[in-house]
């Protein structure tokens, strides 16, 4: 997979779809090699790599920065674990994964209620949906909860007078994301990864051409 062809907006849907399941890559191989980048090209293709090979690394990366950076502030604490997960709630399998768990748990207290926790059948003309496919998470659409959750932590975030200290710790969690993704050379596993099932989504669009 030549990454230098892969954009900012398939790298973002690939991101947005992909399953974030998976465990993170072990420590021994997310510091293993680093290297300079040769040209800009290189550096774009590596970082794009980088960032999709090891997303989960970085996403567990910025949330122990952010929650160093607030280990005094139990509110604030709380106010970035809600904007964390309404982060995660973007990502399609995560939001599939937790509504499910979601209205298991409840189908144990409340039958009645976990049926109505279901997302709304989506009609099929000629044996396709009629239209993409809408996430929804306990019977209401993602943007909901994603909307509810980024507004607590919001309120959260001023109330403990964290705001900068997140600017800050979001700066740092970001640029040393950036460094490594920049400095660290994808393995052979990391471009053989490219290849799996799961990076299929990206290029959907041009399969349907």
């Amino acid at each position: 997979m030549d990454w230098g062809n892969v954009t900012a907006e398939d790298l973002i849907d690939a991101l947005r779809e992909v399953d974030w399941s998976s465990p993170p890559r072990p420590l021994s191989e997310f510091f293993s090699r680093f290297t300079v980048p040769r040209s800009y090209a290189k550096w774009s293709s590596r970082l794009k790599c980088n960032l999709y090979y090891y997303r989960t690394n970085y996403f567990i990366l910025i949330t122990v920065i952010l929650g160093l950076g607030f280990i005094r502030r139990p509110l604030a604490l709380v106010a970035a674990f809600l904007t964390a997960l309404s982060i995660a709630f973007l990502n399609d399998s995560f939001a599939g994964t937790f509504s499910e768990k979601a209205t298991r748990t409840v189908r144990q207290f409340s039958p009645h209620l976990a049926a109505k926790m279901r997302p709304p059948l989506t009609p099929v003309i000629r044996g396709r949906p009629s239209a993409k496919r809408a996430i929804f998470i306990c019977g209401r659409p993602r943007w909901v909860f994603v909307f509810i959750f980024a507004t607590v932590s919001l309120v959260l975030w001023f109330v403990s007078c964290g705001l900068l200290t997140v600017l800050w710790a979001l700066a740092i969690g970001l640029l040393v994301t950036i460094l490594h993704a920049s400095f660290r050379t994808p393995n052979l596993k990391a471009r053989l990864n490219t290849f799996r099932e799961e990076f299929r989504a990206v290029w959907r669009n041009y399969s349907e051409l």
